[in-house]
């Protein structure tokens, strides 16, 4: 058996397969999952449950185990539909379009020893932590402990009447959806590399490229789950090295680095520097605004301040959120704003049932690079006014401790406490947070120049090094 509390995270569900997420886990999982779709009123008379996976080799038992307990192959259990092989914009997409709740196999950009889902209501409503993760985690202990057999999946299958599970493909509808984000009469001839890392962008970005008037070099496009040129991880910087020098060999105007599982995407301009996340999220901001000039839009607490400057700038309503995908959603719903943009690549949109698509993302500033008829590295200077460190992590067995600290030695200016403490100064910002997982803090700290964020980063490692210290005595 694997180990269920291990496995559960704040936004997913995700671990070591088959140490900790195995065929057991993934049956009460299932019994769990169903069991929270009924009692939230989503599995009405005839209700169905979508269920996709990603390429990873391990989905094919820890899939059919989960049908199993969700009771996918009984006469009186919901109608399961694969979808099979999908990008996790796929399913979201799935779920919006067919209305029902989904689930699917993959642990995005983590190693090929990983396994994990996420899941999701009726149109794309996220599951996470404080939206119903933890009642399916009870639920699945609750069940775990009512088993005497240590083997649940070989006890209770038994006997079972199996149907035949219906399978459906939705890529052709998603990537005319897709498309429906931009007009595809105002992209000019560009030469994009895509490095979708052997991951479920070799599925979908050859069938949009397909599409439009773009010339398109995938790289590492096949299929396979044991990752066999890099991890499917774009945050981490020698991941990007072989995108980086193809596109300059190849005298591309950008390159796209997708993730495992195809919902985020980073950009390279054609001199072969990465873009953040921030000044993404502010070329598609502008692109979005350009159609809808008062729409709001959200943008995550750690992204750049030149974010919410490009909001206002082209008339838009700009709306801070706390970090992470569930709060996004939420607030994306309460507002009806437009888009979203984090500053770790995830971007979201109103029309695409709120939630994000590295595609998606990927278009609009194909566009916005078609329009304004410059190469990239000039589109993104514009937004790229001030200097910034990124994302820091540091070692902190007093994490609320250390808040407080900060808090007292920046008391002379504006401060909150929306997602960890943000203090900012007419000239400077920084924001505080703690891991929800791991005894760390997270520094994002952004200036008006390189000497500032120098002494400024000088300052606020000296602070958190007593801190550091002291955890260790």
């Amino acid at each position: 058996m694997g180990d269920i509390d291990a496995i559960f995270k704040s936004y997913d569900i995700r671990g070591l397969y088959p140490e900790q997420i195995d065929r057991d886990t993934c049956f009460l999982i299932g019994q769990a999952f169903s069991t929270f779709l009924e009692e939230e009123g989503e599995l009405p008379l005839g209700g169905k449950i979508l269920v996709a996976f990603d390429m990873r080799p391990s989905c094919a038992e820890l899939v059919e185990a989960f049908i199993d307990g969700c009771g996918g192959r009984i006469d009186a259990g919901p109608e399961v539909i694969s979808l099979g092989l999908c990008s996790t914009d796929m399913l979201y997409f799935a779920s919006g379009q067919i209305s029902a709740p989904g689930v699917i196999f993959t642990a995005s950009h983590n190693p090929a020893e990983y396994n994990g889902m996420k899941l999701c209501k009726s149109n794309a409503v996220p599951i996470g932590e404080g939206s119903g993760l933890e009642r399916i985690r009870s639920l699945a202990k609750k069940r775990e402990r009512e088993i005497e057999n240590p083997d649940p999946f070989r006890d209770v299958n038994h006997g079972i009447i199996r149907e035949e599970v219906q399978t459906i493909n939705v890529l052709e509808d998603f990537v005319n959806h897709a498309l429906g984000f931009i007009d595809a009469r105002n992209l000019k001839t560009l030469k994009v590399i895509a490095d979708t890392a052997n991951g479920m962008g070799g599925l979908v970005v050859p069938a949009v490229f397909k599409q439009i008037p773009l010339s398109v070099d995938i790289l590492y496009g096949e299929l396979d789950g044991t990752f066999p040129n890099h991890p499917a991880d774009p945050l981490n910087p020698e991941n990007l090295f072989d995108l980086k020098e193809k596109v300059l060999e190849a005298s591309a105007d950008v390159g796209l680095a997708f993730d495992g599982d195809a919902d985020r995407v980073f950009l390279i301009d054609e001199l072969g520097v990465t873009l953040s996340g921030s000044t993404t999220t502010a070329i598609v901001a502008n692109g979005i605004l350009d159609k809808e000039p008062s729409a709001s839009i959200i943008h995550n607490l750690i992204c750049s301040k030149s974010v919410e400057e490009t909001v206002l700038a082209k008339g838009g309503k700009p709306i801070r959120s706390r970090v992470g995908h569930s709060h996004i959603k939420k607030l994306m719903a309460e507002t009806g704003a437009a888009f979203a943009g984090e500053h770790s690549g995830h971007y979201y949109f109103r029309d695409n049932f709120c939630a994000d698509s590295g595609i998606i993302a990927a278009l609009v500033v194909l566009e916005q690079m078609s329009l304004h008829e410059i190469p990239l590295s000039q589109l993104r200077k514009k937004f790229e006014i001030y200097s910034s460190t990124g994302e820091i992590n540091f070692t902190i067995e007093n994490p609320t401790g250390l808040l407080d600290f900060i808090a007292n030695k920046f008391s002379d200016q504006q401060q909150d406490e929306l997602d960890g403490l943000t203090v900012a100064s007419e000239h400077w910002w920084f924001n505080l947070r703690s891991s929800n997982t791991e005894p760390l803090i997270r520094l994002n700290l952004e200036t008006r120049d390189e000497p500032m964020l120098s002494k400024q980063l000088d300052l606020i490692k000296e602070l958190i090094a007593d801190f550091q210290s002291s955890a260790g005595n």
